[in-house]
């Protein structure tokens, strides 16, 4: 049995279940929520966790970063910028990892961070993500996609941020991709809401980032088809970009790294309906330390030291 018909399986039968998958879908997880270790993978999705949380650690956090060297960033992002020119692509979200050094572990980084969609994945990654996949309610299924980024300690931050060409216009096409994505399994599909602000503290500093929301009808037997519906979906369009397949191409060519699970998506089915979140904000331990994994939206309108800066912006662990 393979991993969408495993997940239409389940579904089917309203086993609740965990889903962790990688952004390439080499290596996706699902397994029932009854079998999840809570000594491997700890896991807290809009406050729905296996466990208590491991609570902030004694010591005061110590956190440094080294970000990606900005001569790679600028090869790569005039690698995007030359494809955009040839209407390649319109959109597309460039990351990099940034060597890191940090005074807690991995699971002690869960504990303490304070995000919507949070994972501890046997101690090879945390993830405390701000931005929602996808979510059900019934027949009802929502996707909130999440570009623009702005320091909220900028001058009249919000309004600069919705009066950004640059962040609208890629704000907008985001919404259309996300729209057509989720017309590929629903119907009836609306923008619920247009450009709302979240507000997101860190231990640096706090951020405004914009979001809307788009809504679209399942069919009645939604349940036995989760697996189709979840990667038909993938990957999210927020971290890939449109058009997505050519887009794809563009993302392997420009960034020379492996993502991994970064933007890959986690989330529960619990026997009635889906709650996701899609892995950025995403510390990886490997045998030469921990790496970071950020990057953004990059559009004609992008200016390459800006969009390194929204980069190491989102360098960060959400503590208070």
């Amino acid at each position: 049995m393979n991993d969408i018909e495993r997940m239409n399986s389940l579904g089917k039968k309203k086993v609740p279940f965990l889903f962790v998958l990688d952004y390439e879908l080499k290596q996706p997880h699902i397994i029932p929520l009854d079998q999840v270790d809570s000594n491997k993978i700890l896991y807290s999705i809009n406050g729905v966790t296996n466990a208590a949380n491991p609570g902030m650690p004694a010591k005061q956090l110590d956190f440094n970063f080294k970000p990606v060297d900005f001569k790679r960033y600028k090869k790569a992002f005039n690698l995007v910028q030359q494809h955009i020119l040839h209407g390649n692509s319109f959109l597309l979200n460039l990351t990099m990892p940034s060597e890191v050094e940090c005074n807690y572990s991995l699971k002690e980084i869960y504990g303490a961070s304070q995000a919507k969609y949070k994972i501890w994945f046997k101690d090879q990654f945390v993830v405390y993500s701000p931005e929602i996949f996808i979510q059900t309610k019934g027949r009802k299924i929502s996707s909130f996609p999440m570009k623009g980024t702005i320091d909220a300690n900028f001058p009249d931050a919000k309004k600069t941020l919705l009066s950004s060409n640059k962040e609208v216009a890629e704000h907008h096409t985001i919404v259309d991709l996300i729209r057509n994505d989720l017309s590929m399994v629903a119907k009836n599909v609306r923008v619920a809401r247009f450009q709302y602000i979240d507000h997101i503290k860190t231990n640096k500093c706090e951020l405004l980032q914009m979001s809307s929301e788009i809504s679209g009808e399942l069919p009645a037997d939604y349940n036995e088809h989760l697996g189709d519906i979840m990667f038909t979906l993938l990957p999210a369009g927020s971290i890939s970009g449109a058009p997505k397949a050519k887009t794809l191409d563009i993302i392997r060519e420009a960034e020379q790294y492996e993502r991994g699970y970064f933007t890959g998506i986690f989330g529960i089915f619990d026997g009635e309906n889906i709650d996701s979140g899609v892995m950025i904000r995403f510390i990886e331990k490997t045998s030469t330390g921990l790496i970071y994994k950020s990057g953004g939206g990059i559009t004609s309108q992008s200016d390459c030291e800006q969009e390194y800066q929204e980069l190491i912006n989102k360098i960060y662990v959400p503590v208070a």
